[in-house]
């Protein structure tokens, strides 16, 4: 912690932040290979700094005055709460931004702010970015951030958790189907529901488990690849990536796929139709083309099934397999596969010039 009670890397484990220089050196780097640098802290002030009641730097106020202590974190009880009603809590955010800034971060993910929903300290950190002199993206964790607050968060950070912390497990999966319906139609450019990280390859390592490969089937991660990318969410991969077996590699280098992640028109998916463990997954792509999602959430391999009807879509279509890169040629009212387990098949969808 700095003499204004704002928390700092440690040189133990990051010896270039010595001599007060914190993340600066790191972000050099991290830029230097065209690439953007981001944080995670945690919301509010430390506890220490109100208990030594430092100064709030650029300010005449002191952290006794900015702190809530009746807000606490469940699970990490470094922090108290900010009480960003009063003038001394929205003084510490600027100041702690301000850090950040000189850091030359791009991106903040702010923990324990989306649940309980932290409605004044979330528009205090947005304040905070934009006074700072530098644009950082603000990502808000962990959910599930409440649905009534979507106009909220949309307006105050550019993502935010829709989910607790996700794991690689099914029963995770299958429940991120329900709450990426939840957030359909909500969002685009610049503002996005977060449905967490990619627990893909080597993961565990320090933190939830034991250190592990991913405990999904090759099946179940192209499942969840496609829901992230077809919703679409923020893919942010949690494994550690010097580790990759090649079909891990291939899994997130997809660029069709990733095409449908990071299309330029930024509308999102929709949940067309479910029945039978069967979902089926649309969205509107920039060319005019459609990406499709075709999900089998059984427990046995099942024939799933769409018409261009459904899809809003007028006469045959071209189809694209986006896994196998594969031209399936025209087909004239729908399409239907035979699905695996867990497994699913995304299509795009064109007119035929």
């Amino acid at each position: 912690m700095d003499a204004f009670g704002r928390l700092l890397p440690e040189t133990g484990r990051w010896p270039s932040a010595a001599e007060g220089k914190g993340f600066k050196p790191v972000a050099a780097q991290v830029h230097a290979l065209g690439l953007k640098f981001g944080i995670h802290v945690m919301r509010g002030i430390p506890r220490q700094a109100v208990a030594q009641n430092t100064p709030i730097e650029g300010s005449s106020f002191r952290a006794a005055g900015a702190a809530n202590t009746n807000s606490t974190c469940e699970w990490c009880k470094d922090m108290w709460g900010v009480d960003a009603s009063q003038p001394a809590g929205q003084a510490y955010y600027d100041s702690l931004f301000r850090l950040y800034a000189s850091w030359e971060v791009d991106f903040v993910k702010v923990d324990d702010l989306s649940f309980p929903y932290s409605t004044l300290e979330i528009e205090a950190v947005r304040k905070a970015i934009a006074k700072c002199g530098r644009p950082m993206v603000f990502s808000t964790s962990p959910g599930e951030t409440p649905i009534k607050q979507s106009g909220h968060i949309a307006a105050n950070a550019n993502t935010w958790r829709v989910s607790a912390d996700f794991w690689d497990n099914w029963k995770s999966l299958a429940h991120a189907f329900d709450l990426a319906a939840k957030w359909q139609g909500i969002g685009g450019p610049g503002h996005w529901p977060d449905y967490d990280m990619l627990p893909f390859g080597r993961i565990g390592i320090r933190c939830v488990g034991q250190d592990r490969q991913s405990q999904f089937t090759h099946d179940e991660q192209r499942t969840l690849m496609s829901l992230w990318s077809i919703g679409p969410s923020p893919l942010m991969l949690g494994g550690h990536q010097p580790d990759n077996d090649e079909w891990t590699l291939s899994l997130i280098t997809n660029d069709e796929v990733l095409a449908v992640n990071q299309d330029p028109l930024g509308k999102p998916g929709v949940r067309v139709s479910r029945a039978n463990k069967i979902e089926v997954w649309s969205r509107d792509l920039a060319d005019s083309s459609k990406a499709v999602a075709l999900f089998n959430l059984g427990d046995k391999p099942a024939l799933a099934s769409t018409n261009w009807s459904e899809l809003k879509l007028k006469g045959p279509q071209r189809i694209r397999d986006l896994w196998r890169q594969k031209d399936l040629g025209k087909q004239a009212e729908g399409f239907s596969a035979e699905i695996p387990s867990h497994g699913c098949m995304l299509i795009r969808a064109f007119s035929p010039k």
